[in-house]
């Protein structure tokens, strides 16, 4: 018997019996995309959560994956299991994070003037702003530049997934969606993600090398941080500074384009971090 069928006939029986040594082997048979999930979302993951905290978190998103899973239906429109649970292990993990209360709110207040630096400087100059530049207006040195950069890459969950919140009825925007192009509900929300589509692609090329690099690898090679490291011959903390420059510059550059070009959708724009 092919693995598939053996496959096809453990869901069915589950869903026949809710058997837990069944789903004990569903839970270690899928075990491997938690791991996967876990290793994505450990470069964002807040100072003292481990990746083992992450896995565990997800494990249950995984079991309720599970527990939901229509195997049946799924077969038919030709969805894969991984497909619809990474979503659900994701969202556990998120769900978990959000109860951490571990965010200071002077943390918040330095996070948004760095936003702020990157969007007045990026503005005035019209090109990537410099470290050197950053640090002059902020007032602060190159080395507490870096160590900022570092516990904001661990203060929140800074990615392409946070969520961007557009127009009169707030429809939300998955930011990483912008650029998959994902099927829309109405005329006037997919000419705001195509237009924001189009401003991200653009925002992101003018990234400097590194900054592109690490967001090409992360989101588009699927690497995890280690992996990146040892492609850019970089220190796992290097890249999670790039990884946050880069993340706080296309922020600044999407929140001006709204501003600039969708001022009725901007007054609803928020940006909704998971954590």
């Amino acid at each position: 018997m092919g693995k598939e069928m053996i496959e096809e006939e453990e869901w069915k029986e589950y869903k026949e019996t809710n058997d837990p040594k069944i789903r004990e082997r569903l839970i270690i048979r899928y075990g491997p995309i938690v791991k996967y999930v876990a290793g994505k979302m450990a470069i964002s993951a807040p100072s003292g959560v481990e990746y083992d905290d992450l896995v565990g978190y997800g494990i249950i998103g995984l079991i309720d994956a599970i527990e939901k899973f229509d195997f049946k239906k799924s077969k038919e429109e030709g969805t894969q299991f991984k497909h619809y649970a990474i979503p659900r292990i994701k969202g556990a993990i998120i769900d978990e994070l959000r109860l951490i209360d571990w965010l200071p709110r002077v943390m918040r207040k330095k996070m948004k003037r760095l936003e702020e630096a990157y969007a007045s400087l990026e503005t005035r100059y019209n090109r990537p702003a410099t470290d050197e530049e950053i640090c002059a207006k902020l007032g602060i040195t190159k080395e507490e530049f870096n160590k900022m950069l570092l516990e904001f890459s661990g203060a929140t969950h800074l990615s392409l997934d946070e969520i961007w919140y557009i127009g009169e009825n707030e429809n939300e925007v998955v930011m990483v969606d912008t650029i998959e192009g994902p099927v829309e509900q109405s005329p006037e929300i997919i000419t705001e993600k195509r237009e924001i589509q189009k401003k991200l692609a653009e925002a992101i090329t003018t990234l400097p090398e590194k900054e592109r690099e690490v967001i090409a690898l992360y989101y588009y090679e699927d690497l995890v941080l280690k992996e990146i490291g040892e492609v850019l011959g970089f220190t796992e903390s290097r890249i999670c500074q790039l990884h946050t420059k880069a993340i706080m510059r296309l922020k600044a550059s999407i929140k001006r384009y709204l501003q600039d070009f969708f001022p009725k959708a901007a007054k609803n724009v928020t940006v909704q971090t998971p954590l």
